[in-house]
């Protein structure tokens, strides 16, 4: 997206890319900048490392980490910053994810990561969880936010009417 990103989305592989484009999606939908890249916690721990100790001085204000399999990028990559981070369970084993989740989801005291639900819902529900920390501070993105809320609110009071007009036939 635009320039001056607040938000940073990083993947173990490109094949992660699929998924990920989810909570891309979300940050637009909310005008929130962002930058997206590919980096491994076992590929390229040297890489990662420096990524996650320079996001906050490049004005970075959330990471959404997304990685399959063992799953340590949002880890390490919390264990490096004092910013929030995001970790989005990829399902790229025959597992379907279940490893990717307990691996974000166990991290030790200290080392905080927010943790979603496996695949494509966790990566919107990663950009939507990263506004509302923008939204702290930013009232337009706190407003479109609100917004959200609102037309959920209203699908589902229109699915109601619906099923109840079905009934009376």
């Amino acid at each position: 997206m635009a320039e001056n990103p607040l938000v940073s989305i990083v993947m173990g592989s490109d094949s992660d890319l699929e998924i990920m484009t989810e909570a891309a999606k979300a940050l637009e939908d909310f005008g929130i900048a962002y930058e997206m890249d590919v980096t491994s916690a076992h590929r390229s721990p040297a890489r990662t490392g420096e990524f996650a100790r320079n996001a906050a001085g490049r004005g970075i204000k959330a990471i959404i980490a997304g990685a399959g399999g063992a799953a340590h990028l949002a880890g390490v990559i919390a264990a490096e910053t004092t910013l929030p981070v995001i970790g989005v369970p990829i399902p790229s084993t025959s597992l379907n994810g279940l490893d990717s989740l307990l691996s974000v989801v166990q991290m030790p005291a200290g080392i905080p990561v927010a943790t979603t639900a496996i695949g494509k819902a966790g990566a919107t529900n990663a950009g939507i969880l990263a506004a509302q920390i923008i939204g702290l501070s930013n009232s337009a993105v706190a407003g479109k936010l609100k917004q959200l809320k609102e037309r959920l609110a209203k699908s589902v009071e229109e699915k109601s009417q619906k099923l109840q007009q079905m009934r009376k036939r």
